[in-house]
């Protein structure tokens, strides 16, 4: 595969990575499964529970099983045609799902603080007009 059609896939491959790994450390649908991995990452006894358990808690953790479950399944590879070239599109999913888990967060985060000055500006209003 040229090099250009792979940074293609690399570019649209790490959106689905960074759409699953974000839904489900972040958003509402999973968040009794979310805080019962948080509660049991807590509470078990053995390292390796706890790694497990704090997996589905860390997009950034969920984000390199979600990238490899990704590439697997598309057959892609970056640079190399063998388990190399799995590996380093694996590391550069998870690199630029992140980045875009960055963007992502940073424009929500945004989005509240602009929402919560609206409605403080209207209490404000509301109180005087």
């Amino acid at each position: 595969m040229p090099l250009e059609v792979q940074v293609g896939w690399l570019l649209i491959l790490a959106i689905p990575v960074a759409s699953v790994s974000w839904t489900i450390t972040h958003e509402e649908i999973f968040r009794e499964a979310r805080e019962y991995c948080e509660a049991r990452r807590e509470d078990s006894p053995s390292l390796a529970g706890r790694k497990i358990f704090y997996l589905f808690t860390c997009e950034y953790c969920l984000s390199h099983w979600t990238a490899l479950i990704f590439a697997l399944i598309t057959g892609f590879r970056l640079l190399l045609e063998d388990w190399r070239g799995l590996l380093i599109a694996v590391l550069a999913l998870v690199w630029l799902a992140n980045i875009y888990m960055s963007i992502y967060g940073r424009l929500r985060l945004g989005i509240k603080a602009e929402r919560k000055e609206i409605e403080i500006k209207e209490e404000v209003l509301a109180r005087h007009g």
